[in-house]
């Protein structure tokens, strides 16, 4: 029996730990996938520590991956109607099923919140056949939207990576016009790449976050000022914005450092009938405080949740990356690599914030 060695959390709070998993015989219209780098990112930091509900252990993580495809029985099709052949190197959309027959998919166009909606490496457990990116093989099971990178490095996608599509959402929740300042909080991988869309839209940017390689990595990416979190209170923060807003604070402010207190933070650190969204918020960080009169009705505001995204936003991000130019913000962000051995020092690093953006390459 053919099998494929990946990195699997046992149960919450478990050490991660190399297994053998035989590979299974391919359906009808599915695929087989060598797995070339699959992303370690703060979802990840989160399923190990059982932050999120209904999750399948043992769990191989790993949503967002790309590699060769290796093995195809039956046929597939991009969404352009062109035939998929083994040895093309591809991503694929981490969300596998949605119903397409609920409320939320028909009426509310939301198909982030299908009940049905079943994910890669998170929603989709061990026993699922392969179906996480931290292993030498996934088995691409029939239905996943399979996207070529043709002409698209493997490095430069995965610097944006599952942080791309969520960031994208956020941005279109966002409504940025041309010359708002936009504030984000937080400087992890979501972070930069609010920072770079948010210039894309012709904004002026501010950060806070940490630690202080990030707050680099923020600069680069084109942030015009940034402010160290850990080195500030609350009330700091808050004069800090109102200084580079003229004293109004932010036109559109973006959440996505992820402790709840951060929400209501966003809130105090928007203008007067300016915009807030909050897409940090993907595990439950408990309950906070604020004040409905002072936080948000007498200041007129406009607030937004964002969870997730879907195939919309995954889509435009491979096409971003195929383009030189705007790609350039993100290939200059460090990538660390890990081997499946190396899964639980990667996720110590994400979690510390000691890397920009961590990686599992499961052929060292």
């Amino acid at each position: 029996m053919l099998t494929a060695a990946a990195a699997v959390i046992p149960a919450p709070g478990a050490p991660v730990e190399v297994r053998d998993y035989p590979i299974p015989m391919l359906e009808p219209d599915s695929a087989l996938l060598a797995v070339e780098l699959s992303e370690v990112c703060g979802t990840d930091v989160h399923l190990q520590a059982g932050r999120l509900s209904g999750v399948p252990y043992p769990l191989i993580p790993g949503h967002v991956s790309v590699g060769v495809l290796e093995q195809i029985r039956g046929e597939l099709r991009d969404i352009h109607g062109r035939t998929l052949s083994e040895g093309d190197r591809v991503t694929f959309l981490d969300v596998h099923r949605t119903c397409n027959s609920c409320w939320h998919c028909l009426v509310a166009k939301a198909t982030t919140r299908c009940p049905e909606r079943r994910v890669y490496g998170i929603t989709y457990g061990a026993d699922d056949n392969l179906a996480g990116g931290w292993a030498e093989r996934i088995y691409l099971k029939p239905g996943t939207k399979i996207i070529r990178l043709d002409g698209v490095d493997f490095d430069a996608f995965m610097s944006g990576g599952c942080s791309l599509p969520t960031a994208l959402h956020a941005i279109e929740r966002a409504d940025i016009a041309i010359a708002d300042t936009v504030l984000v909080l937080g400087s992890g991988p979501v972070g930069l790449s609010l920072v770079i869309l948010a210039r894309m839209r012709g904004a002026r940017v501010l950060c806070i976050g940490a630690p202080p390689p990030r707050l680099a990595a923020a600069r680069e990416a084109g942030a015009y000022a940034t402010l160290d979190i850990a080195a500030t209170s609350p009330a700091e923060r808050a004069a800090w914005v109102r200084e580079h807003t003229e004293g109004r604070g932010a036109d559109v402010t973006i959440e996505a450092a992820g402790p709840a207190e951060a929400a209501v933070q966003a809130m105090r650190f928007t203008r007067d009938a300016g915009r807030v969204v909050i897409v940090g918020q993907y595990t439950d960080h408990g309950d906070t405080l604020l004040n409905p009169h002072h936080d948000l009705n007498r200041k007129h505001l406009d607030i937004r949740g964002c969870w997730g995204s879907d195939f919309s936003h995954f889509y435009r991000a491979v096409q971003l990356m195929r383009d030189a130019e705007l790609a350039a913000p993100w290939t200059r962000l460090s990538l660390d690599r890990y081997g499946l051995a190396d899964a639980n020092a990667a996720l110590a690093d994400v979690a510390a914030g000691r890397v920009i953006k961590a990686l599992i390459d499961p052929r060292l």
